[in-house]
């Protein structure tokens, strides 16, 4: 499969975009007090409150630009993995903080079967995470995992300490849980026409068929 890479500027990483739409006084409201922090205490701060603040939820996703802006996002109880990748880049830009969003392709080794049964396969595609730029580097960390998923899977909640990169855990117990297999690169804002492409690609299934109940939903938009 192609490779699809994009990186930006430090100046382009700091500023609001349609998806990171931090102004929106819905950001200000969900924003911790983290004025008195410096730099990478302010990261670790707004990494926490992100992980935690949602549930984490894989089984409703929705695709459609205008629900994966920040200000929509922190209004809702759960999450996935893209939606609270947003949120911590939206925060952290308006902390002052160059961030750029990550995705990648990841296998779950260990399975949830119900999400293997509607996704048809064990693999994640277009996992979100963050890179924040510190100490004149960019770090970069996965809030997708909240404690209560965590103790429910079995694994320890992801920490990070602003220094090193905190991806997916690479085991649960002795088994392994989490596996990097493809890196789409870093993105200003949300790449919503190389993400949808990629999803029918992987998906085909959710965009030919009908999936809108309490246990799974799906919705996107048109893409050729």
């Amino acid at each position: 499969m192609e490779e699809f890479v994009y990186s930006m500027g430090l100046t382009d990483s700091k500023s609001a975009t349609y998806f990171l739409d931090y102004e929106d006084q819905q950001l200000a409201s969900f924003m911790p007090e983290v004025s008195h922090l410096d730099e990478k205490e302010k990261a670790i701060a707004l990494y926490y409150h992100v992980r935690d603040a949602f549930l984490y939820d894989p089984y409703h996703l929705d695709l459609r630009p205008n629900a994966l802006r920040a200000s929509v996002i922190v209004q809702k109880r759960r999450a996935w993995c893209v939606e609270k990748a947003i949120v911590l880049a939206a925060l952290g830009r308006k902390a002052g903080l160059p961030t750029q969003l990550g995705y990648a392709i990841v296998t779950n080794h260990l399975g949830a079967d119900k999400l293997v049964r509607y996704l048809r396969t064990n693999r994640i595609v277009f996992h979100g995470y963050v890179s924040f730029f510190l100490e004149g580097k960019w770090v970069k960390c996965t809030p997708a995992f909240d404690k209560r998923i965590c103790r429910l899977a079995g694994v320890q909640p992801l920490e990070w300490d602003g220094t090193t990169d905190s991806l997916f855990q690479a085991n649960a117990g002795e088994q392994q849980f989490m596996e990097y297999i493809h890196e789409y690169g870093s993105f200003e804002d949300v790449p919503m026409e190389l993400m949808t492409r990629e999803m029918k690609a992987h998906y085909p299934h959710l965009f030919s068929e009908t999936y809108d109940s309490k246990e799974f939903s799906f919705y996107s938009q048109n893409v050729d």
